[in-house]
């Protein structure tokens, strides 16, 4: 059976990477220049494909950089942190156990950091401790890309993916202060033969972090990604289901984009699911059907999810379903039993945390998920 023309289980580079080419273009010329970038956006907003089509065109345009990739999930200390950026780096510019040796004797000599050949073997850590770590160490692992690009006389990038679990880390402020000193001393000492692609989840948690926290005040660049075009989308969306020789109204396309709030990892599995049921013109009954099985994969998350959310919790998000933006009026206080305005920002407060809302820059709610939006107004609360 052929392979659907709509791919959701994956970043997606070159032809398919239709949308965002100007955050990616924006990009690679921040790269490219040493800049510091940070990006968080929602789960599944393209964060990954925007990243990875900029690297591909860095590439293409025959820049020579190195790049170390490094996942923060179930990071929760210090000791951990230095360990994954650390042997991201090592195992970026030593293909081997032994070279991996000899970097890690030669560029962290004088810490606590070792090569530890059995955890190489296991699970690819390069790089382990033989004592508790100290700042000293943490500051060595960060400073590692600065001493790389000098050795290797090349572009470092180093990419720190699931960035919000920094905030979780149980010495959260000491990795940040650590990090802000090295990365303020490289910019001041001109040094951008290395630069940081940080990138995130958790808008609210990171957007505490940076704007808030000041995090790398000055010395990183947010990068914002931008709503995608609904036209082309749709342009998009028609064009695949024409490769597969189906038709689908464009009317019900758009249809498809105001769902899904163009959002492209929805709309590609939807569309995906379409495909699947069809075999030439597609009716509305077969995206009614699509759009129930969207809906049952993804229930279990959403049960979850509001089984976890106390009453106001659940009132406030009923008050944001049904359009209100101020929620400390007395009106809307009544008529959603939420009690008090101190009350409201406790509720706002806790649902920003949980990162089922966030506000944009004129302060108006907005639920993150669209699909969750949807099962709440339809199943939920109906």
């Amino acid at each position: 059976m052929d392979a659907s023309p709509f791919s959701y289980n994956s970043y997606v580079t070159g032809k398919n990477n239709f949308a965002r080419k100007l955050e990616t273009s924006a990009l690679v010329n921040m790269l490219s220049q040493g800049e510091n970038v940070v990006i968080y956006e929602p789960p599944k907003s393209g964060k990954s494909s925007v990243v990875q089509q900029a690297i591909l065109n860095m590439k293409v345009r025959d820049q020579k950089f190195t790049v170390a990739q490094c996942n923060l999930s179930g990071v929760r200390t210090a000791s951990e942190f230095a360990l994954r950026i650390a042997s991201a780096l090592i195992s970026a510019v030593s293909p081997s156990a032994e070279e991996c040796a000899s970097a890690v004797n030669s560029l962290l000599a004088g810490t606590h950091f070792v090569f530890d050949p059995r955890e190489y073997s296991a699970n690819g850590m390069a790089v382990g401790l033989n004592w508790d770590l100290d700042e000293s160490d943490l500051r060595a692992a960060l400073t590692l890309p600065y001493k790389i690009s000098v050795a290797r006389a090349q572009k470092v990038i180093v990419l720190v993916e699931e960035l919000q679990n920094l905030p979780l880390c149980e010495d959260d402020r000491t990795i940040c202060k650590v990090m802000q000193e090295v990365v303020r001393t490289a910019a001041e000492n001109g040094n951008t033969g290395a630069c940081w692609l940080l990138c995130g989840s958790s808008v609210n948690a990171l957007d505490e972090l940076f704007t808030k926290r000041g995090f790398l005040y000055k010395n990183i660049e947010r990068l914002k990604l931008q709503d995608t075009d609904p036209k082309e989308i749709a342009d998009y969306v028609n064009k695949g289901f024409l490769s597969a020789g189906k038709v689908l109204d464009r009317n019900l396309i758009m249809g498809m984009c105001k769902l899904f709030k163009c959002n492209l990892w929805y709309i590609n599995h939807f569309a995906s699911i379409c495909d699947s049921r069809s075999k030439g013109y597609m009716t509305e009954p077969v995206l009614t059907a699509a759009l129930e099985s969207l809906v049952a994969i993804h229930q279990p998350r959403f049960c979850r999810c509001t089984e976890g959310l106390t009453f106001f919790q659940l009132r406030l998000l009923r008050a944001i379903l049904d359009g209100y933006t101020q929620f400390s009026s007395a009106d809307v206080i009544k008529k959603y039993s939420l009690h008090s305005s101190a009350n409201v920002l406790r509720v706002k407060e806790a649902l920003c945390k949980k990162e089922i809302i966030l506000f944009d820059d004129e302060g108006v709610p907005q639920i993150q998920d669209p699909l969750f939006e949807y099962w709440l107004k339809t199943e939920f609360f109906k």
